[in-house]
């Protein structure tokens, strides 16, 4: 049992959300607004607290830098499935909220049902989490200052592109946040990203990434040649595969395989990308996010000659996907994620040096 703040200027909301965590057991008290919401923190004292964005008073951002500031207590956000909510989202993500949930489309009343599962799943893994108030970062720095020009390094056959494969869940916008924007334009290996994400925010978000990445970053919307110094976000409600296609390889959106529990899929990806990628040239990485998802595959990938990356529990907000791959034996490291950025780049420099891969070169 945990107590729960629910914070939401629509009564019907504040009242339907009560009655999910009420039934699984829970303390529930809620607040009209922001203003409401930061003054129950010492009051209530709750162990998690769902959040509204858009409210009067003082709306869910300017409330969750106070909460996170006053007393940091995991947050799961409720956004509406808006262009406008994503990026708002991905704000308060980068703040220090833990998660988030789309508010039901049609009426409310009939819809909350939808995401009754939803809410109750990302409260356990908020309850399980280590809620990190935002801070001096590659994040922060990238903001500061336009990213270098974005072009792909010359003389790379993008058929043989070297490929970096991360997965990642809950926490995952900020974990990428940190990382991503740490890699340079002219980076020599495609990124592929499986983001459990839904499908109206991965546009948004990789955009956002766009804006404050040296290296391009497209959502992987339509069937796209894999390229060096870019990377691709897989498009939500679908899986991305890794294909060769005319003797290039590509990234292209499939629909969800309905045996594979989240999407877009870490496996999904990865599997497909053992098929037709030298695991040797492949890195996989495993960040932050519940569940199990590429954990799988990339254990083994680890044992076929990739080098893989676990984040470690001290970052993680949630570690169960990168704990069941250390459990599994196919963690060939395990790091901060603010380590991860730099051993990415370590690992593309030292597979140029014992192949000369980089330039579509043999080894001699």
């Amino acid at each position: 049992m945990a107590k729960v703040l629910v914070v939401d200027d629509s009564a019907l909301m504040r009242r339907l959300i009560t009655q999910v965590f009420s039934d699984d057991g829970h303390v529930v008290r809620t607040a009209r607004n922001g203003e409401d919401a930061v003054a129950a923190l010492t009051v209530f004292e709750p162990d998690a607290i769902t959040l509204d964005i858009n409210m009067p008073a003082m709306d869910g951002l300017t409330a969750l830098s106070l909460i996170m500031a006053t007393r940091p207590t995991p947050v799961i956000m409720v956004s509406s499935l808006t262009a406008q909510g994503a990026m708002a989202t991905f704000e308060a993500l980068a703040l220090g909220a833990v998660d988030y949930v789309t508010k039901p489309g049609g009426t409310i009343s009939l819809s909350v049902d939808e995401i009754r599962e939803q809410l109750l799943s990302k409260l356990r893994a908020a309850l399980r989490s280590r809620p990190r108030a935002a801070g001096s970062s590659a994040r922060a720095a990238s903001r500061n200052a336009a990213p270098p020009r974005k072009a792909a390094p010359p003389g790379v056959s993008s058929g043989d592109v070297p490929l970096v494969l991360v997965g990642v869940s809950t926490g995952g916008p900020r974990a990428l946040e940190d990382i991503l924007p740490k890699l340079p334009a002219d980076y020599p290996a495609a990124v592929l990203v499986a983001q459990h994400m839904p499908s109206q925010f991965t546009d948004s978000f990789a955009r956002r990434l766009d804006s404050i990445c040296p290296m391009r970053v497209r959502e992987a919307s339509s069937p796209m040649p894999v390229e060096p110094g870019t990377i691709y976000i897989a498009r939500g409600g679908h899986d991305m595969i890794v294909d060769r296609r005319l003797g290039r390889l590509v990234v292209a959106p499939v629909p969800e395989r309905s045996n594979v529990l989240w999407h877009p899929s870490v496996d999904v990806m990865v599997e497909t990308a053992l098929k037709h990628v030298d695991p040797r040239r492949t890195l996989g990485v495993l960040l932050t996010g519940m569940g199990d998802d590429g954990a799988r595959t990339m254990a083994q990938l680890h044992q076929q000659g990739g080098h893989t990356v676990a984040e470690s529990e001290r970052s993680s907000v949630v570690f169960g996907m990168p704990q069941e791959l250390i459990r599994r034996g196919g963690a060939s490291v395990v790091l901060d994620s603010g380590a991860i950025g730099g051993h990415m780049q370590i690992w593309a420099r030292d597979l140029y040096k014992q192949t000369g891969a980089i330039h579509g070169t043999q080894a001699r």
